[in-house]
């Protein structure tokens, strides 16, 4: 079966000859900037904050957070911007990289302050021991240590740090309590680091706590705070000066104790209606070939659906649907329909869309 001149599709899968098809490939969508960053490393969802479109609770509950210094409990369905809302306040207010803490079942809160390669200093202290040359040196701990999101976020500052700690609904029953003295808090202390402090009995040291530098979790060369990807701590001792902007995103998978939920502001992010699919389309795809009649179209179809339908939708759906139909290639048969139905698929049923009938080729009929 030969290739129609108007098939979009770069591979066929009908055993025909390698070919160079891939060369014609499209650049990539803007939420997908793979190879297209200004700064080797940049963010994904920076991006998306900086295209965020926020609603007015939204602003209010952010600003309710910083003036507070409290953290906010974001819940929503997927795909509604919980962390890209994070990435749209760090963008405007010049806070710098957005620390990123994704949780599991079964995520500690250690994990978030910090890490300590035991098995690494370990061997190096065999190693020098072998040699002859060990020697007690508290930078030496200090290399094997690297602050986790939370501890990086508490890290003293001018400016609130971001912090995002992504699906807190999946962690088990105890990380919610644990954090809740962090909160109050606002610090912590390394014990691998601390105890030096403690064992040492030389007066003058006591009173001058051992400094070290550590490594942080800040990786994104773009963002001033790159320059903090090292860091000096005092004593093992870490104590914010300002409350980092704390946001915790639940799909509303489980319940929270009410001792954790006081200690939070909590906001409820909607699905986006019309106007605000219209502004994020806006920002996304301002350069591309649609015409209004395609966008009105596909987010009416997409309304439908997922208002009215009670389909589970998300905008990074639409966005997707609304980039293939830009490609300036026409579609054969029916394949529009059945890709549009694949990528308008509802997230909370198994897929079921109508099987493609595709026309082939004059000469292959």
């Amino acid at each position: 079966m030969s290739k129609s001149p108007e098939d979009w599709k770069l591979f066929q899968g009908d055993n025909r000859e390698p070919h160079d098809a891939i060369a014609n490939l499209p650049d990539v969508p803007p939420w997908r900037p793979f190879g297209k960053e200004a700064h080797l490393g940049v963010s994904r969802r920076k991006r998306r904050g900086e295209t965020f479109q926020a609603r007015l609770e939204e602003v209010e509950m952010v600003n309710a957070a910083l003036y507070l210094r409290r953290p906010l409990l974001i819940t929503g369905k997927p795909g509604t911007g919980k962390s890209s809302l994070a990435y749209a306040v760090a963008h405007e207010l010049k806070l710098g990289e957005v620390l990123y803490w994704p949780i599991t079942t079964r995520t500690t809160l250690k994990d978030g302050l910090y890490s300590y390669d035991a098995i690494g200093r370990l061997q190096e202290v065999r190693q020098a021991e072998a040699r002859g040359n060990y020697t007690e040196d508290p930078q030496k701990i200090a290399d094997y240590i690297t602050l986790g999101p939370l501890g990086t976020a508490l890290l003293e500052s001018s400016r609130p740090r971001v912090l995002i700690i992504d699906e807190i609904d999946k962690s088990d029953i105890d990380l919610p309590n644990d954090l809740l003295t962090i909160f109050e808090e606002g610090r912590f202390e390394i014990p691998e680091l601390a105890r030096l402090e403690k064992e040492s009995d030389d007066s003058e040291q006591i009173s001058k706590p051992i400094e070290v530098r550590v490594r942080t979790a800040y990786t994104d060369e773009a963002e001033t705070t790159y320059s903090e990807r090292k860091v000096k701590i005092r004593g093992g001792r870490i104590a914010c000066r300002e409350f980092p902007l704390v946001l915790l995103t639940s799909n509303g998978e489980r319940d929270f104790p009410p001792a954790f939920l006081r200690r939070c502001l909590r906001l409820n992010m909607r699905d986006p209606d019309r106007e605000q699919l219209e502004r994020i389309i806006q920002a996304h795809l301002k350069d591309s070939n649609l015409s209004s009649n395609q966008v009105n179209g596909l987010i009416e179809r997409f309304l439908q659906r997922r208002d009215k339908g009670k389909e589970q939708l998300a905008t990074d759906q639409l966005l997707n649907a609304l980039f293939m139909i830009a490609r300036q290639r026409d579609w054969v048969g029916d394949t529009k329909e059945s890709l549009l139905d694949h990528l308008l698929a509802p997230l909370d049923r198994p897929l079921q869309v109508k099987q493609t009938k595709e026309r082939l080729p004059e000469k292959d009929k």
